[in-house]
């Protein structure tokens, strides 16, 4: 929960600071996502992965947001999206190098005895829990299919 409560702080500097209100907004997403997560299940503990996978979750559509308000032609609100990504971005860690991803890939595909790509899920499954929140789920798709194709 380190996380969780670096936003906290970092909400109550941006409003003595009087910061845009863009940050302040994407913080409070941020908070708002983290603490329904927590309060959807009895019991659930933030751990670092499951707030990182929140994290990519709100940048992934503040992504698809701002991708659609640029073909309807909304500057004003394409603005909005990108700039509460970007403030939400800075709490992922820098991301994973296409080499790094395949080194792991590899890594995995050894342990796991994979050959075929019908052995695609069982790669995925360990892949994505090692490579949560470095990478994206599609590029990690992306390499194991050429690695097993």
């Amino acid at each position: 929960m380190v996380l969780f409560d670096r936003v906290n702080e970092d909400i109550k500097n941006a409003m003595l600071k009087r910061e845009p209100k863009d940050k302040l907004e994407a913080l409070r997403a941020i908070k708002a996502a983290f603490i329904v997560a927590k309060t959807e299940k009895a019991g659930v503990v933030l751990t670092e992965e499951l707030e990182l996978k929140i994290i990519n979750k709100l940048v992934k559509q503040r992504r698809e947001s701002a991708e659609i308000y640029k073909t309807q032609n909304r500057p004003d609100l394409y603005d909005k999206e990108v700039a509460e990504m970007v403030v939400i971005e800075a709490y992922l860690p820098a991301p994973v190098s296409a080499e790094e991803i395949e080194a792991v890939i590899k890594a995995v595909i050894e342990k796991t005895g994979a050959k075929a790509l019908s052995d695609l899920g069982k790669v995925m499954g360990v892949a994505s829990k090692e490579l949560a929140g470095k990478a994206d789920g599609k590029v990690i798709s992306d390499i194991v299919k050429r690695l097993l194709g």
